[in-house]
């Protein structure tokens, strides 16, 4: 093999390096972004309804932003969802609480997690697995 086509494999390991991290950096920073577009989603349902949860007017008017927005947006804003944006906001009503390294899938787990004590338990804990 030439010294041209010789590849030094120390330097390409930390472009490769380099490069995952960016890739990483870019997906968790998109997460969090939707994460945090998730809460005020939810905070401006609240605040559309007036601050409560109103059983007809709620209703109604999450099924049919439910519609508009799996129209527009795709799957993922089924009534469900939008119910888990309803209790993520309630639950973390502080949004500098939220982690950056946690996404969606984290939060509705955590979201079960009655506790706040356990609850930040197992928030630093998937941070520190992740």
């Amino acid at each position: 093999m030439t010294k041209e086509h010789y590849m030094d494999l120390k330097f390409y390991n930390k472009i490769q390096t380099l490069m995952n991290t960016a890739k990483q950096t870019v997906y968790q920073t998109a997460n969090f972004i939707m994460v945090k577009t998730y809460w005020q989603i939810r905070k401006m349902i609240v605040e559309k309804q007036g601050g409560e949860e109103r059983a007809e007017y709620g209703k109604g008017l999450i099924k049919e932003l439910s519609k508009q927005m799996t129209k527009d947006y795709g799957k993922g804003y089924t009534v469900s969802n939008l119910k888990y944006m309803k209790q993520f906001y309630l639950t973390f009503q502080n949004s500098h609480a939220l982690r950056g390294q946690l996404n969606w899938t984290h939060y509705r787990l955590l979201l079960k997690v009655k506790n706040d004590k356990a609850r930040e338990f197992y928030m630093n804990e998937c941070i520190q697995v992740n």
